[in-house]
């Protein structure tokens, strides 16, 4: 059975979906936006200061689950513009230096709410 995660320290969904899916050892992280969890506002103008907004939510859901960036073997980036790339690439390296995740990075035409990044993610758990 799957089983819904949530974390007070990510932001609430803005539509009809989870934070994430525990599905047995995996676990099937939505994509995050660079929204504080506070407020609901988006932090930042810049991409490397969204793309930090972004992990740290993502890191919120990978605990709220016992799972932590190591386990992670599968992400996407979204950007809208890919010049912004070198930034978010700077950003996520800090949390995924050891582990080097597969990773696609794709540039997209919008965000929701104007979001400059968004990423989200596939995790394992160890045995």
């Amino acid at each position: 059975m799957n089983e819904v995660v949530h974390s007070n320290r990510a932001p609430a969904p803005i539509g009809p979906y989870s934070q994430a899916i525990l599905a047995g050892d995996e676990l099937f992280c939505s994509g995050q936006i660079p929204l504080d969890p506070a407020s609901g506002e988006i932090v930042g103008g810049d991409a490397k200061t969204q793309a930090r907004q972004v992990l740290a939510n993502l890191q919120a859901v990978l605990t709220a689950a016992n799972f932590s960036a190591a386990d992670v073997v599968k992400t996407t980036i979204y950007l809208i513009d890919i010049n912004d790339f070198a930034a978010v690439n700077a950003e996520y390296e800090r949390l995924f230096e050891a582990s080097k995740p597969a990773r696609s990075t794709v540039a997209v035409a919008a965000l929701p709410r104007g979001a400059r990044v968004e990423i989200d993610a596939i995790a394992k758990r160890r045995r």
